[in-house]
């Protein structure tokens, strides 16, 4: 069976009212990036504060933040998304669970949280191991100059530890970006579902599937070059190596 391709199908008429063809996968990596970003903040805030409590000198604090990264780690991203989506909001209050499933944005909100949340474990032992990388020093210099350990952590480790664990938070950052493809099994019209929604209309499954992989890999080309070039901007001398 010889397949013929048409790449003038990107160019056609989306059916669903949004412009071409091409137009509807702009729109869906619009959500993509949307998405990750969402996604990637909560992943920072959350990540960072169960980093922090594995290395403060508690060991129920240290178990706590073991526990959650165990918890979010060890659970399929699906899995999450799935109870994120239809089983929370049914162990809600009955007002508040028909909120939640009637929100006009439900699918984005519900992979904002499921993906951050689960990316949050991996940033959290990302950003402990950059902090116990420090010289024991550093925490006892903050100490010396009358810094509370929060002051610390804020003003001298956490600054120093971002910066030596930047290279693997690129990392993770390019993998939030490829976990959003999974929010189209809730609904969410990311890029990858768009390029689904295509090959579905027009039955040109190889034009879309390998325009969203050129989309993909151009977005994920350009994060990757501005982080190494931030890397060289904010390279510790004697911690990591400047690429």
């Amino acid at each position: 069976m010889n397949y013929h391709w048409d790449w003038g199908v990107l160019w056609a008429a989306s059916p669903e009212g949004v412009g071409t063809y091409f137009d509807m996968l702009m729109n869906g990596l619009r959500w993509t990036i949307v998405t990750s970003l969402c996604a990637w903040a909560v992943a920072l805030v959350f990540g960072s504060a169960i980093g922090v409590l594995r290395t403060l000198p508690h060991k129920g604090l240290v178990l706590l933040g073991d526990a959650y990264i165990e918890l979010f780690r060890n659970i399929p991203l699906l899995v999450q998304l799935f109870l994120w989506f239809f089983v929370i909001p049914e162990l809600l209050p009955h007002d508040w669970g028909v909120w939640v499933k009637q929100l006009r944005l439900g699918p984005f909100y519900t992979a904002v949280v499921a993906i951050g949340l689960y990316m949050s474990a991996r940033v959290a032992t990302q950003v402990s191991a950059g902090i116990l990388a420090l010289p024991k020093g550093q925490r006892m210099a903050g100490t010396a100059i009358g810094l509370t350990p929060a002051q610390t952590y804020r003003y001298i480790l956490l600054p120093m530890a971002y910066r030596i664990v930047l290279p693997p938070l690129t990392s993770e950052f390019l993998n939030t970006i490829k976990n959003t493809s999974v929010a189209l099994t809730i609904g969410l019209m990311e890029l990858t579902a768009s390029a689904r929604s295509m090959q579905e209309f027009t039955f040109h499954v190889f034009e879309a599937f390998t325009a969203a992989t050129v989309i993909y890999l151009a977005l994920n080309a350009v994060v990757t070059i501005g982080m190494r070039a931030l890397e060289r901007r904010l390279a510790v001398p004697g911690f990591n190596a400047a690429r």
